[in-house]
């Protein structure tokens, strides 16, 4: 695909931060970006994003005067439609999906939804709401464990527990309630912990997470040394097409465009499990988006090229309708 050259894009705003709990990711994904513009001879601009004040942050965007917009907002108003919604009132081509898409993969319960009608695996689970929520519930019910429970609007694992028994589950219950009105307790899939990145609408390869904990928890991803990564994944060639295949899939029934990573578990059965659609992935040049583009020969800076040429190319069409 062809890119854009020289200062063709114009301003660009770098939009990192955020308000969310997973405000430092953001920031180390956005200054990854921005250095990377720079040293190209963009004009690019870092805009940190604080507020959870939605007419202070269009007043603050308004304020650099922006030609396109690079979301590198992880998280709670960045992956839920929130920011992509500021930036369509005010004309501003930006990155990655729209805002209708990125609300659906940030909730993992609607979007699971939308996957089971399709005939695609998830893990089954069951939904909690701190407003309905009866402690009763444990002790009322039968559960085969291990159980994963996390709350339904997070990345990163935050708030997410691994439970072997009933009694530890209220617990992980109530610590999932500190990030979410709502929540999932699901069947703990036994296998292999992969993700594939869709770049431009095509499947990038197979990556294998390999934590050197229990799972990929906040710490096992962002702590060096504590995961191994294959890249690409050891597989034959028919379930690397068939996860491939998958992901693909998932991020188009969401409605997602430019980009984005989708986590997968597959099980003994070689059956590809979906956990989530992430449509702000980690844009280091060492997050795992990157990693599957360089395979392919697509280096950290071409990768953050491409994403601003769809960024255009999504508003064109936009404006053609």
């Amino acid at each position: 695909m062809a890119v854009k050259r020289g200062n063709k894009f114009g301003r660009i705003g770098v939009l990192m931060g955020g308000p969310s709990s997973e405000r430092e990711i953001s920031l180390k994904s956005g200054q990854a970006v921005h250095e990377s513009l720079k040293g190209m001879g963009l004009e690019a601009v870092p805009v940190d994003i604080i507020s959870r004040d939605n007419q202070k942050n269009i007043r603050l965007l308004k304020s650099y005067g922006l030609d396109c917009a690079f979301i590198a907002l992880h998280g709670y108003f960045g992956e839920d439609g929130q920011i992509q919604e500021i930036l369509e009132g005010l004309g501003i081509p930006y990155t990655g999906s729209a805002s209708l898409a990125s609300r659906l993969a940030m909730d993992k319960i609607e979007s699971r939804k939308i996957f089971k009608v399709h005939g695609m695996a998830v893990p089954a689970y069951q939904i909690l709401q701190r407003l309905s929520y009866n402690p009763n519930w444990i002790s009322c019910n039968q559960f085969i464990f291990p159980l994963v429970v996390k709350p339904a609007g997070h990345g990163s694992s935050i708030g997410l527990s691994i439970v072997d028994n009933k009694q530890d589950l209220a617990k992980a219950v109530e610590a999932a309630f500190k990030f979410d009105e709502n929540i999932l307790v699901e069947e703990y899939i036994k296998g292999r912990e992969v993700t594939v990145g869709i770049l431009d609408e095509r499947a990038l390869p197979v990556i294998e997470v390999i934590p050197k904990k229990r799972f990929f928890d906040f710490q096992a991803k962002y702590q060096p040394g504590m995961t191994d990564y294959q890249v690409p994944a050891q597989l034959d060639q028919v379930t690397a097409k068939n996860l491939q295949q998958t992901a693909l899939a998932a991020h188009n029934l969401l409605g997602c465009l430019g980009c984005s990573r989708v986590d997968m578990i597959l099980s003994s059965g070689d059956k590809p499990f979906i956990l989530e659609v992430n449509t702000i992935p980690g844009l280091t040049s060492t997050s795992l988006l990157p990693k599957a583009a360089r395979v392919v020969g697509i280096d950290f800076a071409q990768l953050c090229l491409t994403l601003i040429q769809l960024a255009y190319e999504k508003k064109q069409v936009q404006a053609t309708r």
